[in-house]
């Protein structure tokens, strides 16, 4: 670590900052007392903390981090004990399988890092912050809990600068790249980067010139940044270590997954590989178990349809399907139903393809077609397992149809989906696929139907009142004194004038006269129909249309996901 210090002493020097006799004073001190050479270099005024702080990273290729728009994981944290967090003015931010991101304010100090690897055990990737940040924020952790500081109005929410991955690029391109530890900054950041910004995937998109990096947040594809193109293999490669895919196959697709957790959220990472013409494109899907734990009452249902769908789900038998296109948020929903009833007096078993949240206590089988683990096949094997509640990712055919309606007569509560464009047209699809209707009517409890729309941001939304032509157009009709919303855009919700997204939900309950319609074979419509005027259900767009009236969302983005109604 001497020469480190000699290389800053030499930068020093050369920007006329310091003499050569002050800086062999600073040394020999630091030598003599075991003192920090770089406090001594801020105590002696030789240098302040913010230039300090930015030369140690560009000389050492270490990313730079503000803990003031940091909010910190007081597990995470507490991964270092305090007395060292105290000694060394470290903190832990983030953990990424094997490795530890800390912040330290002083990467000189030789004890600091290996002392951390024999303490954790685990690999060790120092990024610089500011002393007197690491202080506050070591006093917030371990002295009195206080809570990380929200976003002031009009900031993003804790968004890594853009410089930082700018840092670790460099660093990765540059001779003190070499190694495994600038390639991990660099993915680090990417990964802090889409959780904070809540988006539900990470596209890497290598081209021609460069690697491009895109968030999809809120349903929308946003660009993120534009890397050079000598770190694609790297990043790629890496990728594909973390996700136990094959690193010498670049010809054919691959899947896997991997693990992180930060900000007390642990966040399944599932990863596609699809070899393209210009290298290997990866899609990183977010798999936060935080969505499943706010329950359905987060999900956008209105207090009708919320207690509709509460009571099929207390049943102890039955089947309940849940249907939309695909994004539409079906798994989610299915995930908090299953959630709600993992308790240890029940026995839950799915079958998916994939297995996308992996949660405890509950017993998951992942199809593969290519053994011969079908739908079916797992299916009719899960049922000698005596479950209570079964889900089934898909019903996509015949045989898988049949054999979950009459294991919903058995005794079993069955969930699953369907891809069909409202919920009286499930009822009509089953019975195309082969259902019979009578099993359909006998088995089937509730259907639930959904989209998903981005919410207002509540921070720069504004009232306005729209053409009443384009009210007439559309055939909407809003009750008296009801206020329309638009989007404008802030910097807390990045321009986009939405935050976060909610469910636009029918529900539609199967009562003694839908079941005789449905054995009659009574077209869909006609069902619907029923539905709205006698059970008062709400459909899709009128959902939404309240949800409009509420503040909660915008007259554009429930016309889009309901154009076909």
């Amino acid at each position: 670590m001497s020469s480190f210090r000699q290389r800053i002493a030499d930068v020093l020097i050369a920007q006329k900052m310091a003499t050569r006799e002050q800086l062999d004073e600073v040394i020999a001190e630091s030598s003599r007392n075991g003192k920090s050479f770089a406090r001594l270099l801020i105590d002696r005024g030789i240098v302040s903390q913010a230039s300090l702080t930015e030369l140690l990273s560009k000389e050492l290729g270490l990313p730079m981090i503000s803990l003031s728009k940091y909010r910190l994981d007081p597990a995470i944290a507490s991964l270092i004990p305090e007395r060292l967090a105290r000694q060394y003015g470290v903190i832990a931010l983030a953990k990424f399988g094997p490795r530890l991101v800390v912040a330290v304010s002083d990467p000189l100090n030789i004890f600091t890092i290996d002392d951390l690897k024999a303490l954790t055990q685990v690999a060790i990737d120092p990024v610089l912050s500011p002393e007197t940040e690491i202080r506050r924020a070591i006093e917030q952790l371990y002295t009195n809990q206080a809570p990380a500081a929200e976003p002031k109005a009009g900031e993003t929410e804790g968004t890594p600068d853009d410089e930082m991955l700018d840092t670790a690029v460099a660093h990765l391109l540059s001779e003190r790249g070499e190694g495994e530890a600038p390639v991990v900054q660099v993915i680090n950041l990417m990964v802090i980067e889409a959780m904070r910004r809540h988006a539900s995937d990470i596209h890497l998109e290598p081209t021609a010139e460069l690697l491009r990096v895109r968030y999809r947040i809120d349903g929308r594809l946003v660009l993120g940044h534009q890397l050079p193109k000598a770190v694609q293999n790297p990043v790629l490669t890496r990728l594909k270590i973390m996700s136990g895919t094959d690193i010498t196959e670049w010809r054919l697709p691959q899947d896997g997954r991997f693990k992180v957790r930060l900000e007390e959220r642990e966040v399944d990472f599932r990863v596609s590989i699809l070899p393209i013409t210009n290298g290997g494109k990866v899609v990183l899907r977010l798999l936060d178990k935080a969505n499943l734990t706010m329950g359905l009452d987060h999900l956008g249902f209105l207090p009708d349809s919320i207690e509709q769908f509460k009571e099929a789900v207390k049943r102890p038998h039955g089947m309940i399907l849940v249907t939309g296109p695909t994004g539409s948020g079906k798994s989610t929903t299915l995930y908090s139903v299953l959630n709600q009833l993992n308790q240890p007096t029940r026995n839950l078993i799915t079958i998916e393809d994939p297995v996308e949240y992996q949660i405890e206590g509950i017993t998951q089988v992942q199809v593969n077609a290519e053994i011969g683990l079908t739908f079916a096949g797992g299916l009719r094997s899960l049922l000698r397992q005596s479950p209570d509640v079964v889900m089934i990712g898909e019903i996509r055919d015949f045989e898988t149809a049949d054999i979950a309606m009459k294991a919903s007569l058995t005794g079993q509560l069955v969930l699953s989906t369907l891809h069909t464009n409202d919920a009286s047209s499930a009822v009509t699809r089953l019975i195309d696929m082969g259902v019979e209707p009578f099993l359909v009517a006998s088995s089937v409890t509730l259907i639930e139907a959904q989209r998903l729309v981005r919410k207002l941001c509540p921070k720069c939304r504004e009232p306005y009142h729209p053409d009443p032509k384009v009210l007439e157009q559309l055939e909407v009709r809003p009750a008296p004194g009801s206020t329309f919303h638009k989007a404008v855009g802030c910097r807390l919700c990045g321009g986009s004038g939405y935050k976060g997204r909610m469910g636009v939900i029918e529900v539609f309950q199967v009562d003694e006269r839908v079941r005789e319609l449905i054995v009659s074979r009574a077209q869909s419509w006609e069902i619907k129909q029923y539905a709205i005027n006698t059970l008062g259900m709400s459909p899709l767009r009128q959902d939404g249309l309240h949800k409009v009236e509420m503040g909660l969302t915008t007259l554009e983005e429930v016309i889009a996901v309901t154009s076909e109604e």
